[in-house]
């Protein structure tokens, strides 16, 4: 019998599963740790995503490392002492996994407990005319039509049949978009990248139309 082939997968990809499987297993937790704990051990979170996605341990650590590095996971060690016959004492200390509240944020979008963007900043003393869209984000009053496309491309995605693992790739990358306008120059070069990606949405019957739309305001932005 031939064996089955595990899915060449790139590292958004990757990163979109493990985040949905940190939500999900917050989503059921029963307690913070624990067999049924929304924080898990890495011996776990490895043999869960192998059996789950096929996911090798090289590609669960160097995507759980990005996920930490950009505040999405977060890390909890507990330490504990054990005494020898020798009458030392030898520290062991296991560590755990679980999603973050910007995590929740990423997946769900934004609550209304959620701390806003720009806090702590002083708006005004950047010169900056912000403005709030409906989801929360807030971008320049300069790049409202493309910053209200994007609000409703992300929403007709993530009310779309399409599978989550696409819809969190797509709504990664808009969140990017609205991220640069909320800046005086955006960087043209991550707009590109970005903007590369959610044209795949075009692919999702619900979709097309608003595609367009976004595509419409910021190809004339690109220019």
């Amino acid at each position: 019998m031939a064996s089955v082939k595990t899915p060449v997968r790139t590292n958004d990809e990757i990163r979109s599963l493990m985040l949905l499987y940190f939500h999900e297993r917050n989503q059921n937790a029963t307690s913070i740790k624990g067999k049924k704990g929304s924080a898990v051990k890495i011996s776990i979170l490895k043999s869960e995503l192998k059996q789950i996605h096929g996911l090798s341990q090289q590609e669960v650590i160097r995507n759980l490392n990005y996920l930490i590095n950009q505040s999405w996971v977060e890390e909890q060690s507990i330490e504990k002492r054990f005494p020898t016959q020798s009458g030392s004492v030898v520290p062991s200390t296991t560590f755990y996994y679980q999603i973050t509240a910007a995590g929740t944020d990423k997946i769900e979008g934004p609550s209304e407990f959620t701390m806003p963007r720009f806090h702590g900043i002083k708006i005004e003393a950047a010169g900056q005319n912000i403005i709030t869209l409906g989801d929360g984000n807030q971008i320049n009053a300069t790049f409202k039509d493309l910053g209200q496309a994007l609000l409703d491309l992300r929403k007709t995605i993530t009310e779309s049949s399409t599978e989550d693992t696409e819809k969190l790739v797509l709504v990664a990358n808009i969140e990017s978009l609205q991220t640069q306008l909320a800046t005086p120059r955006p960087n043209k070069g991550i707009i590109r990248a970005a903007w590369e990606v959610v044209q795949r949405a075009s692919a999702i019957k619900q979709c097309a139309a608003v595609v367009s739309k976004v595509a419409s305001h910021i190809e004339s932005f690109l220019l």
